[in-house]
């Protein structure tokens, strides 16, 4: 073979390598074997076996600490003998008296802002289930109403409390301030009225409608403001309590009837 022959084949072999080696180079390259940190990342973003972080899912319900925050209004008081709060219990009964009385005391509200509202309403503690009530308008002719306007007094302030079985139990309701002798009204400011008792409420009945009644009842037992009280009794929550079981006690065992005036 010539020279000339030679250096073809030595052509011809060293063009057949270099093609080969152009094929290789177009290869893909395991992402693990290269050594740019910035393609190991995209490869390893991009890998299929990859763990990387899900995105928070939408939240249908509202989470724990805003159920906490929204019901602070609502928490129960009282747990069961086993420790287990009396939250999950009666909870039909919790949903009505919840949507009864955030209705009621909406409309309240939007009532009371006219100027001209006979009382206003206010959350004890941003407590739903505890008003103060201020009775700002009675009878102009009563003897009640004369007194409030001599000594100067703007309201009667009245405290309701709302049972967990509302609307189908009637609210407890004592006046506060200030002490009324007679008029339906005893010790501690406990109320004497026949639809605050469980025999004679209705759970028809709305927190205006006993509010007038209640108004009403001061004019016809001739209720007047105690100057001296003529006892020594504790005016509280606790005396008027007492006073309204032994109410509903007597009228269960010898049913209604209206007491004397003099009474009170």
């Amino acid at each position: 073979m010539s020279t000339r022959s030679k250096e073809k084949v030595v052509a011809a072999f060293r063009k057949l390598f270099r093609s080969s080696e152009k094929i290789s180079e177009q290869e893909p390259a395991d992402p693990s074997s290269t050594s740019s940190p910035s393609r190991r990342l995209l490869a390893r973003h991009h890998r299929p076996d990859a763990v990387t972080p899900a995105e928070p899912p939408a939240l249908d319900k509202p989470s724990t600490s805003q159920i906490n925050h929204a019901s602070c209004f609502f928490k129960a008081k009282s747990t069961s003998p086993n420790g287990n709060s009396s939250q999950n219990l009666n909870v039909p009964e919790r949903g009505v008296r919840l949507r009864r009385l955030m209705k009621e005391f909406s409309e309240i509200q939007r009532t009371q802002h006219r100027g001209d509202s006979t009382f206003t309403a206010e959350l004890v503690n941003d407590n739903l289930f505890e008003w103060h009530i201020r009775l700002h308008k009675i009878d102009l002719e009563s003897e009640l109403a004369s007194d409030m306007r001599e000594l100067a007094i703007p309201h009667i302030l009245l405290h309701i409390i709302f049972p967990e079985n509302f609307p189908f139990a009637p609210p407890f309701i004592r006046v506060i301030s200030p002490r009324i002798e007679k008029g339906f009204v005893m010790e501690g400011g406990a109320i004497c009225m026949e639809l605050l008792t469980p025999r004679g409420w209705a759970s028809a009945y709305t927190i205006e409608a006993v509010i007038t009644q209640f108004a009403a009842s001061l004019v016809k037992g001739q209720g007047r403001v105690a100057r001296k009280p003529k006892t020594n009794k504790e005016f509280n929550r606790r005396s008027a309590e007492e006073s309204f079981k032994s109410l509903v006690k007597t009228h269960e065992k010898y049913g209604w009837v209206t007491p004397p005036l003099a009474e009170g």
